[in-house]
């Protein structure tokens, strides 16, 4: 019997008394990996951000099959600018993320040093230690992004749109790493993703989030032509 990483029980989440979604209730299982597909406007980022913890639902439960304070879920968000003005290092990015908790003034120790090279080097990025953020390729700073995910121990990795604006070699990097984590170290993963292509060749699970709500089923069902046309309009072709 598997154990539920994500457990959401009649959510509703929104903002400033305003409801996004209502009655949400699914469960992620531990090492699963699920695709959270929907239009723009229907409410995936406001379920991503309650799936995170950054924001609190208005009604219902959202559990987590694993201590948030020791292992916070691991986010990797569409792209990050770093001000060339700050020249840190592939390395000194994902540093951040391993000295999170270290207390303030605290000198960083080895463990979380070499926590940091250990997760560059599973996004395949350890020759890239050295170099500006700023410098790298967009393929090569979502690596280094996901790389800073890891560096919190997750025991869930949610990913928004990784692949959004990067050439075809770069996507079929990320992907690999992304599947490759998510296979390798049973790691569950919550994928945001307009590339539905993609999103069929990846997860046996998706999240719909249209019309006020969201819905957990298979990808054979709710990627199938006719509830794609359901969720995105008759217009759409699967391919985006």
């Amino acid at each position: 019997m598997t154990t539920a990483s994500l457990h959401l029980s009649g959510v509703s989440l929104g903002y400033a008394g305003r409801t996004v979604l209502r009655d949400v209730s699914f469960v992620i299982e531990r090492g699963e990996f699920v695709a959270l597909i929907g239009p723009n406007g229907a409410g995936k980022t406001t379920l991503f951000r309650g799936m995170l913890g950054l924001i609190s639902p208005f009604g219902g439960r959202i559990d987590y099959g694993f201590d948030r304070r020791a292992s916070p879920p691991g986010y990797v968000p569409q792209k990050e600018s770093l001000d060339p003005i700050f020249p840190l290092t592939a390395y000194e990015v994902v540093l951040m993320a391993a000295a999170a908790r270290v207390p303030p003034l605290w000198p960083v120790g080895r463990r979380r040093r070499g926590l940091a090279a250990e997760c560059l080097a599973a996004v395949g990025l350890a020759q890239s230690a050295e170099q500006p953020f700023w410098a790298l390729s967009g393929g090569q700073k979502q690596r280094v992004l996901i790389a800073r995910a890891l560096a919190v121990e997750p025991e869930i990795l949610l990913l928004d749109e990784p692949t959004a604006g990067v050439d075809l070699g770069a996507e079929a990097a990320i992907v690999d790493v992304i599947a490759r984590l998510n296979r390798e170290r049973e790691l569950t993963v919550v994928l945001v993703s307009h590339h539905l292509r993609l999103v069929r060749q990846l997860v046996r699970s998706v999240i719909r989030v249209a019309d006020g709500s969201a819905t957990k089923g298979s990808s054979d069902d709710l990627l199938s032509a006719q509830r794609i046309a359901e969720t995105f309009g008759a217009a759409a072709d699967g391919g985006s």
